[in-house]
């Protein structure tokens, strides 16, 4: 079983939840990034790693002409109800199901490093890249500045140890980190930035809800049962409950924009 069919067999399990809690507080980041490498009407875009497709919306919604690719069907089920005139595929990374010199933009926020091989994503990436186009990787910025590092252990209890050499989740948070990677890959860097996208919940309920739909979560749900990983995330969470109720996580991104 390849590394798309794993992934995605595990972030299907709870693809709606992602899309309604999680994946809008992403926002701040796909607006920034559009921003800065000038995503606007009659551009040509592909999201490596769209999930259920909001960045993509966003693009669509400025004009451009876009696709996704993802492993999870579940995620992009929802991507095609979102924006019905993309052009939405499941695959590898590694190997992007798009002809040579296709797209303006690729982007991939928070994918790109899960690829069983980071160089070869982004040299595919590239290829389907226009001359003069634009490559975008997004990865969470330092463990001080994201308050969910502190979830993490709430479901590592439950995981396998990682293969030895397997990057973390910050393996490549501090600056020139991903630099370097885009340069292997033969691209460009050409700006970077950080962007604070915090995750804010009403209640405890939808907190929980919210980080049980992810596929790390959906893993240690099979190894250890729903109710475990619900008490072990509620219990992670009860240091970021305000004063009101409700529960809030720093968190910030860091991305890279490079040339083709």
């Amino acid at each position: 079983m390849g590394t798309s069919q794993v992934q995605g067999s595990l972030w299907s399990v709870r693809a709606r939840d992602f899309a309604q809690i999680i994946e809008p507080f992403a926002l701040p980041l796909y607006e920034a990034v559009f921003d800065a490498a000038g995503v606007e009407a009659g551009t040509k875009l592909l999201d490596v790693g769209c999930g259920p497709g909001l960045a993509v919306q966003l693009a669509s919604n400025r004009g451009a002409h876009v696709s996704g690719l993802d492993a999870a069907e579940a995620s992009l089920v929802i991507a095609r109800e979102r924006t019905p005139e993309g052009d939405f595929r499941a695959g590898e990374m590694e190997d992007l199901p798009w002809a040579d010199n296709t797209f303006d933009v690729v982007t991939g926020f928070n994918a790109f490093q899960y690829a069983a091989d980071v160089l070869n994503a982004l040299r595919e990436a590239r290829r389907v890249s226009r001359p003069g186009g634009r490559v975008v990787m997004a990865v969470l910025a330092r463990p001080e500045d994201c308050d969910i590092s502190a979830l993490m252990p709430a479901l590592g209890k439950f995981l396998p140890p990682p293969p030895p050499g397997a990057p973390g989740p910050f393996a490549l948070s501090a600056p020139g980190r991903v630099e370097a990677l885009l340069e292997q890959a033969n691209l460009s860097p050409l700006v970077s930035g950080e962007v604070d996208c915090p995750f804010e919940f009403p209640d405890l309920a939808t907190a929980v809800r919210g980080n049980m739909s992810t596929g790390p979560a959906a893993f240690a749900i099979r190894q250890a049962g729903p109710e475990a990983v619900e008490q072990a995330i509620a219990e992670r969470l009860s240091p970021f409950r305000t004063s009101e109720g409700r529960y809030r996580l720093r968190n910030r991104m860091r991305y890279v924009i490079a040339a083709v």
